[in-house]
């Protein structure tokens, strides 16, 4: 048999802890990026779609809740200085307003997503059956 075909072991179960690892990363890494445009956003956009694919299909739904929201303030922000940007001119301020409402609309989001993760109840998910493949 070849070793692709080689049964993968998995834990049992995953923790509430682990599981809200993501979730809280997301979020934390969202302000300091929005903080920090350039570089770290550019950075944070191709590490967040890695982020993003690694939990999409976490067998815990509050997870996938949770990174999903992060991601839309994330790639909506990022997404719209494109269409809005083309109007832009050379000067710095236009991008220094962007930029302020791109703060003020995901720093509050990302805290209120970080105070709900931390009040959640994170129970344990019993990974014992699930096939994989």
């Amino acid at each position: 048999m070849s070793e692709f075909h080689q049964p993968t072991l998995m834990p049992d179960r995953i923790t509430g802890a682990q599981a809200r690892r993501a979730p809280i990363a997301f979020n934390l890494l969202n302000i300091i990026a929005v903080l920090i445009p350039l570089p770290l956003m550019v950075f944070w956009l191709g590490a967040s779609m890695v982020l993003f694919a690694m939990n999409r299909h976490h067998p815990n739904p509050k997870v996938i809740t949770y990174v999903q929201s992060a991601a839309i303030r994330l790639y909506a922000i990022a997404g719209a200085v494109i269409p809005i940007g083309t109007f832009f001119s050379l000067e710095l301020l236009p991008w220094l307003i962007y930029w302020a409402l791109a703060v003020a609309i995901m720093i509050p989001l990302s805290v209120r997503d970080l105070l709900r993760i931390r009040a959640d109840q994170w129970k344990d998910t019993d990974l014992r059956g699930m096939t994989y493949g």
